[in-house]
């Protein structure tokens, strides 16, 4: 198979979609392999080391024409949406639930669109987790920076010191961001308080914490009580493939303290604050009825090198066996692949983004996500 590695052109977005140690293993298995030249320079792989594994350099156009396959790590811009054809098969993050404009690209161009965050298997979500580990442990990172004076805000330390209050850090959902969010925070010394609605996972999770956090269970009258005591709040729901619910709204602003900062890691799916709108590395933070709000849409492409790591150690076997396989033996094969798939021959066959975007081209079997 031809798989193509292009050169991720999202603001502020360094990582990259396949190593070079995973370039060399398709090689020796009989693929060719193509690299857009400077893709993997930014998260520590030199052109050089693709070259040395027996990938192939090529432009920007050429990667994309040549594929079969195109493996990326975030969803195309509007300048990539040329690219997209009817035989091509896109393996990446689409988040498409939050993205129209690029829905409707896909389904213009009949593109497979293949979404590692809808890959789901018994264990979860195999290819989002990796990057709602790094995303939960960088947001605890965003609050202890963005809570001192020289970030921006109230010049408050995160943990306090002795004889001092710790901040008191909100976790919104207690999933794999919120529960990485949470160990960190709790690890510089913060307080920290747990909010989800499934109560088998807070039983995991008052196990897991053995009593440093406290976990509690969502409703309107505890988030209220918990946004008002709040110095950080961190958004961390997240429904598979689906819009992000809106877990704080406008109006609520106003019950908060204002030096509070509110973190939305949900971003990509639109993200759990009403008020929040995406923002960038190099512009964090926007303001909105006095409130800071910290909006970052790609957090883990602020540690390209661990994230490329964490990522492509997640999605090598998928890609594997697509390329070993075929893409359509492997999805027969393996229905944990399968539930990625979002759109194909110009219809949504999701069931979240079908739901997103009732009014354009879907099918009748479009995948409903299982408990993650």
């Amino acid at each position: 198979m031809r798989i193509s590695v292009v050169k991720e052109i999202k603001p502020q977005e360094a990582r990259v979609g396949l190593t070079p140690a995973g370039a060399a293993d398709l090689v020796r298995s009989g693929h060719t392999v193509y690299v857009e030249a400077g893709a993997g320079t930014a998260a520590g792989y030199p052109d050089e080391q693709y070259v040395i594994a027996g990938a192939q350099l090529n432009t920007q156009a050429e990667a994309w024409a040549n594929a079969e396959l195109l493996v990326k790590v975030k969803e195309p811009i509007s300048s990539e949406y040329r690219f997209l054809r009817k035989d091509l098969t896109l393996f990446t993050y689409l988040h498409l639930a939050a993205d129209r404009p690029l829905t409707e690209a896909l389904l213009e161009s009949g593109t497979l669109g293949i979404a590692y965050e809808t890959v789901q298997d018994a264990t979860g979500l195999p290819l989002l987790a990796p990057m709602s580990e790094i995303a939960g442990r960088l947001a605890a990172h965003a609050a202890a920076k963005h809570l001192s004076r020289h970030g921006g805000g109230p010049g408050k330390l995160l943990g306090g010191s002795p004889g001092v209050a710790p901040c008191r850090v909100l976790v919104i959902g207690g999933g794999a961001v919120g529960t990485q969010a949470a160990l960190l925070a709790l690890g510089m010394q913060a307080e920290v308080t747990i909010l989800d609605m499934s109560a088998t996972r807070i039983r995991q999770l008052d196990v897991l914490f053995g009593g440093r956090a406290r976990v509690l269970m969502s409703n309107a009258a505890t988030l209220d009580a918990e946004l008002r005591q709040a110095d950080v709040v961190i958004g961390a729901v997240l429904v598979p493939g689906r819009a992000a619910p809106k877990v704080v709204t406008r109006e609520q602003l106003a019950i908060l303290n204002p030096d509070t900062l509110l973190i939305d890691v949900a971003i990509d799916q639109g993200g759990a604050f009403e008020t929040s709108r995406a923002t960038t590395y190099e512009t964090p933070i926007i303001e909105v009825d006095g409130i800071r709000h910290y909006c970052v849409a790609n957090m883990p492409g602020d540690v390209p090198h661990t994230s490329t790591l964490a990522l492509t150690n997640a999605t090598s076997v998928y890609i594997r066996q697509i390329a070993d396989s075929g893409v359509e033996t492997a999805l027969a094969a393996n229905p944990a692949l399968a539930r990625g798939v979002n759109t194909r021959d110009g219809h949504i066959v999701y069931a979240g983004v079908a739901e997103a975007f009732p009014d354009l081209p879907g099918q009748s079997e479009a995948r409903q996500s299982v408990g993650a």
